[in-house]
């Protein structure tokens, strides 16, 4: 049976800080936004955030809605089951309460379930935003590995023929093998990075406060877009370059005015080879227990600027692709332009990946 004209399928990645999403519209992507959710402080945020959503696409209504999630995970919820609950829940409420069969939950491997349903497979549920991002991503690419750094975390998921390699599904499970890395280039507190840093030649104790966060980093070195930059800082505090340097500095006991510019910018730079290094140390486990010694390294998220140099430390004979130019179908009349979607679907990849595996299963 032909599917109508202008056939149009939402997808949506609900995290924890941040609410990605996409329209596609006859398979390919329309347009991309992200809005922050900090949905540890209530389910509040994600309902304000659904409302924001209806209002850009007032034709939200008429879509059928694709689902993954990881914001299960926060401390809002007793535990990971009743996250998923009342996440389908109120995105039951508010997307689609006339058409409720039009909304659906990624829950790995084929598996669509209904709101009513998500309670039952919150396993599959909970957390499978990468599943997806990799899976679709197999379906273009022979042969690689999925690299997504985003604000809080690094996906590395390696794929062949088809298929993501591996039998890691919970985050547990992935967190032991190197394929999950709670390292991201905005949210993560800057002594997550390792007890000690480099200050002029020296090798310095690193004070275990969340004095500053990845962002101020790629903020000082001009890697991290300000389009991406949405996490209050560590100290609530404003993000130009002097505020900046206050956070770094009191990683190691300093004040700015200790040291000029200059050293503030090499002393961010010690900062992203550490992150780089451990990255690159993880990246090597995954290609080495799936044997991945050729093919792509495929690259997403907000923190996509890091890609190369960690392929590059591994020393591994990887090709550097985007998912969002590469992997994402971008509509020709897509908003605010091709170029912009692109941009917002490399960074938004999980919700451009659950709209696609949807919409190919309704072909």
């Amino acid at each position: 049976m032909r599917r109508p004209e202008q056939h149009q399928v939402m997808g949506w990645d609900i995290g924890g800080a941040h609410v990605k999403a996409c329209l596609m519209r006859d398979g390919r992507v329309a347009d991309v936004a992200q809005w922050t959710c900090p949905l540890w402080q209530g389910m509040e945020h994600l309902e304000r955030v659904l409302y924001l959503a209806r209002a850009r696409w007032p034709q939200l209504h008429t879509a059928t809605h694709a689902v993954t999630m990881t914001g299960e995970m926060t401390d809002l919820f007793e535990h990971r089951e009743d996250g998923v609950r009342r996440i389908a829940a109120l995105l039951a409420d508010v997307l689609a309460p006339a058409t409720i069969d039009g909304l659906r939950f990624y829950g790995g491997e084929g598996l669509w379930c209904r709101s009513a349903d998500a309670g039952a497979h919150w396993r599959d549920i909970a957390s499978a935003n990468w599943l997806a991002t990799a899976s679709h991503t197999a379906q273009s690419v022979d042969e690689g590995v999925l690299i997504d750094i985003g604000s809080t975390t690094t996906d590395l998921i390696a794929f062949r023929a088809g298929r993501v390699l591996g039998s890691s599904r919970s985050d547990a499970q992935r967190l032991a093998t190197g394929e999950l890395v709670y390292h991201g280039v905005l949210r993560t507190p800057l002594c997550a990075l390792g007890p000690r840093i480099a200050w002029k030649g020296l090798r310095l104790n690193v004070m275990n406060e969340v004095f500053a966060t990845t962002a101020d980093v790629y903020r000082l070195t001009g890697e991290l877009d300000p389009a991406h930059d949405l996490q209050p800082s560590a100290d609530n505090a404003a993000k130009d370059l002097v505020a900046t340097r206050r956070r770094l500095a009191r990683m190691i006991g300093l004040d700015a005015r200790d040291a000029p510019d200059d050293d503030w910018l090499a002393f961010a730079r010690a900062w992203r080879e550490r992150q780089v290094d451990e990255l690159a140390s993880q990246l090597q486990r995954v290609i080495d227990a799936h044997g991945v010694l050729k093919g792509a390294a495929v690259s997403a998220g907000c923190g996509d600027f890091l890609v190369d140099d960690i392929v590059r430390r591994t020393g591994a004979k990887l090709t550097c692709r985007r998912y969002g130019s590469e992997v994402a179908r971008i509509a020709a009349d897509a908003l605010p332009s091709v170029e912009t979607a692109a941009r917002w679907a490399q960074v938004c990849a999980p919700s451009v990946a659950v709209a696609a595996l949807f919409d190919r299963e309704q072909r």
